[in-house]
């Protein structure tokens, strides 16, 4: 298994809720201009951006999106829990970056169909089929 994926699976979706779940999965879906890739947020996470709106987000920090964060400064707060707590979970100084880099690296296609295969997975997983 790619680690990107491992780190996705055992990393990540235990920390994300159902909601934010399918947020993340419409987005996909649609190719929502929202979801980005090579940055964590829009704007960017600059001290004089932290109370902006925040426009949109990396695959993290649009699942703070979907889970009520508006400001740049909470989305940002978000990403670094976040990792933080994936880092914890693997046992691993920074492993989250194997995701991270994975999704910034990627096509865009590419990225947004394999990472909808494994919310796809994840939901099934989670209502039991």
């Amino acid at each position: 298994m790619e680690s990107w994926r491992k780190v996705w699976r055992d990393g990540f979706v235990p920390l994300l809720s159902d909601e934010a779940l399918a947020a993340l999965e419409a987005a996909l879906r649609a190719d929502d201009q929202r979801l980005i890739q090579g940055a964590t947020t829009q704007p960017p996470p600059l001290l004089c951006c932290q109370d902006w709106p925040c426009e949109a987000g990396c695959l993290v920090g649009y699942c703070g999106m979907a889970e009520g964060m508006t400001t740049v400064g909470d989305v940002e707060e978000y990403f670094a829990r976040v990792c933080f707590e994936v880092d914890t979970r693997l046992g691993e100084p920074a492993g989250c970056r194997w995701l991270l880099n994975w999704w910034d690296e990627t096509p865009r296609a590419e990225a947004l169909a394999e990472m909808l295969d494994e919310v796809e997975r994840e939901k099934s997983r989670r209502a039991g089929a």
